[in-house]
């Protein structure tokens, strides 16, 4: 029977949680990093025991740790992130040039097929590569490089490259998702970039047709289909059928748009998920009432998964990076809170449990499915 593997990383260490095929009972590790930020903890899928964390301190800095065990030791490996190539400013709130400066790593994408590759998006807003198991790190200098980089600005949490997506069926292909900037495509491996961000639209930019300043939350794709994007903007959830080229709202009859985090059933491609929060003010769920909604038909459509969730008096918030679907026949669908819980679901949304509370906010949720 296959078995799962949860990585979660949250504001005071990362744990990682595993079970059997059931996803009745939860074995939970002890907190590594204990007292660090884990922005990130991503699995190969060419080696399930190589893991990749990103750890963060105010104090001490940025670590990439490693492990090749499935997370039962780790040892830091290299950590110099120097920007490349590219001189210049972005824009600030205020519309005054600041330069480019490394902050942290919010997100990190191995390679599909080669454990020793893996990619990082950083703050401030630039995409690095490592094919040596993070013991080296380049930047991909084309992104920063294209035109729009001066007007690119932060969001609320940071000028942020915090999606990447590695295109399966075209390894020169890659998405990447940069808040408050937009979507870039590259088709040669990251050499050259370009915005895919037509038909979105923002209010409170000076141009809310813009080709960049868009929020963008999150992007998700279904591997059978990598022309078929769906975003869950500032604003908006949408959907791209041509790679990004051009997109249409799909938020449909959801009680509000705005949220952080989305992704799609691993067998079923039109079946996405997201979870509505109030405003952009206020980060808990409708009426205190935390829902997740599915959409069977791509989007437009939704219906609320209340089961096993609590229906009054929530007030968490779901970030970004804290969903995550696993690949078994059920499909599982798994998703963390600024609360300190995971909940999972194997029956692909129908029911929910929480299979760990009173860790702290959760950061970021992936799951792996273990032969």
């Amino acid at each position: 029977m296959s078995s799962v593997r949860v990585l979660v990383g949250t504001r005071k260490g990362a744990f990682v949680l595993t079970s059997d095929g059931k996803r009745q009972a939860w074995d939970i590790s002890a907190p590594y990093f204990p007292g660090w930020e884990i922005y990130h903890v991503k699995g190969s899928p060419a080696d399930p025991n190589r893991l990749y964390a990103s750890q963060s301190n105010g104090w001490f800095g940025q670590l990439i740790q490693r492990s090749d065990d499935g997370g039962a030791t780790w040892e830091p490996v290299g950590n110099q992130f120097r920007y490349e190539g590219v001189p210049g400013t972005h824009q600030w709130y205020d519309g005054t040039p600041h330069p480019w400066e490394f902050a942290r790593v919010w997100h990190l994408e191995p390679s599909l097929s080669d454990p020793d590759t893996v990619f990082a998006g950083v703050e401030d807003a630039a995409l690095f590569r490592s094919t040596d198991g993070g013991q080296n790190w380049h930047e991909l200098p084309g992104l920063r490089a294209h035109g729009t980089g001066s007007s690119w600005q932060p969001g609320a949490g940071g000028m942020c490259l915090h999606t990447i997506i590695l295109d399966p069926s075209d390894a020169e292909r890659l998405f990447v998702a940069i808040s408050a900037a937009g979507v870039f495509r590259t088709d040669n491996a990251g050499e050259t970039w370009r915005p895919v961000n037509r038909g979105l639209r923002s209010e409170g930019i000076p141009d809310p047709d813009a080709e960049v300043g868009h929020c963008v939350h999150r992007l998700a794709m279904h591997p059978s289909r990598p022309d078929v994007l769906y975003m869950q903007k500032h604003w908006d959830v949408m959907r791209s059928e041509d790679a990004g080229e051009s997109w249409e709202e799909v938020s449909g009859d959801l009680p509000t748009d705005f949220g952080f985090a989305i992704d799609v059933h691993a067998h079923e491609p039109e079946t996405i998920y997201v979870v509505p929060i109030t405003s952009d003010s206020e980060h808990f769920p409708p009426d205190g009432r935390l829902r997740v909604f599915r959409s069977r038909a791509g989007g437009n459509e939704w219906e609320p998964l209340t089961k096993g969730l609590p229906q009054s008096h929530c007030y968490v918030n779901v970030l970004r990076d804290a969903m995550a679907v696993d690949s078994l026949d059920a499909c599982g669908v798994y998703f963390g809170t600024t609360g300190g819980q995971v909940y999972a679901s194997a029956d692909a949304g129908d029911s929910w449990a929480p299979i760990v509370r009173d860790l702290p906010a959760v950061l970021s949720v992936e799951v792996q499915t273990l032969p």
